[in-house]
């Protein structure tokens, strides 16, 4: 494991015994959080995206608000949700951000997961789509989004225009030349990891994966990510992508953590989701020792370089500080991970193709 972070869903709203946590002040805490993070040398602070729910929606002017607070966390999604957007506008603030970060930004887009409504993405205008889950849409956005990242022309230049005129077709500005090497896909199966090794793009595996024949849930995740790798170097990519998974671990250090957590850890779950049999991951709630030797067995953690520990933040900032602080010192450096405060991380570096270099 080279490097961890978390992953916020963002939940606001009533939290019980006539308390609210706005979207303001989730927000805020947010960025709070991410500062805390950043001293403890923590690799980064990534944010699920939803629409129509009491969710981050809007992630970018969150990424550029903690890039400028911070000096060293990854700031980024997982996902996107590529059926909600425009790809060009999409394109260009992922370059502000980019850029602002220093190179910060780890853009996780895919095509979403199931929503509190029906076909949202019609009410912002992406209609069309021949796909009943707008898979169909979500790919052909991230298409174009992703040659206007890599600096493709895309509109031709008016020759009578006053504003420098010429000939040709126009990128879209600003371009980060690096931002092609930061962008994932968020994949829930097998052949959409795939799909993404031969696109050369970056693998975020999902939280649940849409197989259920009885194999373990990190099994199950690792011969995803063995089969992403493979179709990275059948396409002829060179070099090594990164890959992420997603967890909930809690350290169990405090009678707090033992109110909240204890009894929590449970065995892989089987469920429904957007009509398939689907894996869902275990939760892992104990002492730090106990941990390690749980986590060193976990495949797919082992075989990803960045785990994403997915957080309640609605309790927040002071007490998910502690249960990040507690992983970083007395569970990640037994798995290997070392604070970013002591040096930058080996880069899986790729050039503006998608290539490593």
């Amino acid at each position: 494991m080279e490097r961890f972070g978390t992953l916020s869903f963002g939940h606001y709203g009533p939290l019980g015994g006539g308390r609210q946590l706005t979207a303001a002040d989730s927000m805020l805490q947010a960025i709070d959080l991410a500062q805390g993070m950043d001293e403890l040398g923590v690799n980064g602070a990534y944010f699920r995206v939803h629409h129509f729910a009491r969710q981050q929606s809007s992630p970018m002017p969150l990424l550029a608000a903690i890039a400028a607070r911070t000096q060293r966390i990854e700031v980024g999604t997982g996902v996107i949700d590529m059926r909600y957007e425009n790809p060009l506008y999409l394109a260009e603030e992922a370059a502000s951000v980019d850029l602002l970060s220093g190179g910060r930004l780890a853009l996780g887009v895919s095509r979403g997961s199931p929503e509190t409504v029906v076909r949202g993405y019609e009410a912002f205008g992406y209609t069309g789509s021949a796909d009943p889950r707008g898979a169909d849409l979500a790919r052909d956005h991230f298409e174009l989004f992703l040659r206007a990242v890599e600096g493709e022309g895309l509109a031709e230049r008016d020759s009578s225009s006053p504003f420098g005129g010429g000939t040709g077709l126009q990128r879209i500005e600003p371009h980060s030349p690096g931002l092609r090497s930061r962008v994932w896909w968020g994949a829930g199966n097998r052949d959409s990891a795939e799909w993404a090794g031969r696109r050369g793009v970056n693998l975020m595996s999902s939280t649940l994966l849409t197989e259920a024949d009885g194999t373990p849930f990190d099994l199950l995740q690792a011969q995803q990510i063995d089969a992403f790798r493979a179709a990275w170097r059948e396409a002829g990519h060179v070099g090594e992508p990164r890959v992420s998974v997603s967890r909930s671990i809690f350290p169990i250090t405090t009678a707090e953590d033992q109110m909240y957590f204890g009894g929590r850890q449970d065995g892989d779950q089987i469920g429904v989701i957007d009509g398939m049999r689907s894996t869902f991951g275990k939760t892992y709630a104990a002492e730090p020792d106990v941990l390690v030797e749980q986590l060193k067995e976990d495949a797919a953690i082992a075989s990803a370089d960045t785990l994403m520990l997915t957080i309640p933040s609605q309790l927040g900032v002071e007490f998910n500080l502690r249960v990040i602080e507690s992983f970083a010192k007395l569970v990640a450096p037994s798995l290997g991970w070392k604070p970013s405060t002591e040096g930058p991380v080996d880069a899986h570096s790729l050039d503006e193709t998608g290539s490593a270099l």
